[in-house]
Order: C-alpha cells, then sequence, then structure tokens
C-alpha cells in the first residue's frame, strides 16, 4: 500500500515529526532560565545550578575588593580586606601616613602611624 508522499507505510514510520515552534511565553521563560541558572556535570550527569551572582562582570567579592574605600570596609566589618599589604588601601600607601618601620619622629604633625 502506498501513501501519498510517495513512501511504504514501513518507510513512513521512521520519518521525523516535526518540532513545533515555542510561544512567547515559553520563550521567556527558556531565556530566564538561561540567565539564572547554569549547567554543570557531576559523576557524570548534568545538573543545573544557580550561577553565582555578578557586578559588572566581575564575582561579588572580587568587585567589593576592588572598589570599596576603607570606611565602607570598616562599617561592614570586612577587616581583612583592608589591611592585604599588596592592596592600594594598606597603611603604607595612604598619603601622610607612617608606614611599620619607618622612622616615627619624622611626623611632627602629632599623627602616628599604622
Amino acid at each position: 500500500m502506498q501513501c501519498t508522499n510517495g513512501l511504504g507505510i514501513r518507510e513512513r514510520r521512521h520519518v521525523a515529526k516535526r518540532k513545533r515552534k515555542l510561544s512567547k511565553v515559553q520563550k521567556r521563560a527558556q531565556r530566564e532560565r538561561k540567565t539564572n541558572y547554569m549547567t554543570i556535570f557531576v559523576k557524570g550527569k548534568q545538573k543545573r545550578v544557580r550561577r553565582p551572582e555578578q557586578i559588572e562582570g566581575l564575582p561579588v567579592d572580587e568587585f567589593i575588593a576592588g572598589n570599596a574605600d576603607p570606611i565602607w570596609l570598616h562599617q561592614n566589618e570586612m577587616w581583612e580586606l583592608m589591611m592585604t599589604p599588596d592592596s592600594e588601601t594598606s597603611c603604607r600607601s595612604l598619603p601622610g601616613t607612617l608606614g611599620f618601620g619607618e622612622n616615627l619622629r619624622q611626623d611632627r604633625s602629632g599623627i602616628l602611624g599604622c
């Protein structure tokens, strides 16, 4: 028996079903899922986990460490970020202050070094 498209019955069973287009609501939900979640592999299986929060493309911790001033860090009890030796906000790099081990007698204004 022949079908109208010229294929036999057995051959007709293997024709793939066409995918239907997603509606606007489904597309919006898919876009939100992609922005909020990412796919990782755990023990060879895919898992969907929340994306880490970012500010201007940087993780929150790195953004705070690079852009916060010492007063804000002190108010939010982030002292470990305040006194790191390689940061620009450490005691040695502040203008008008003496660093550790420098001659404290040079400070005539009455402000002691850090």
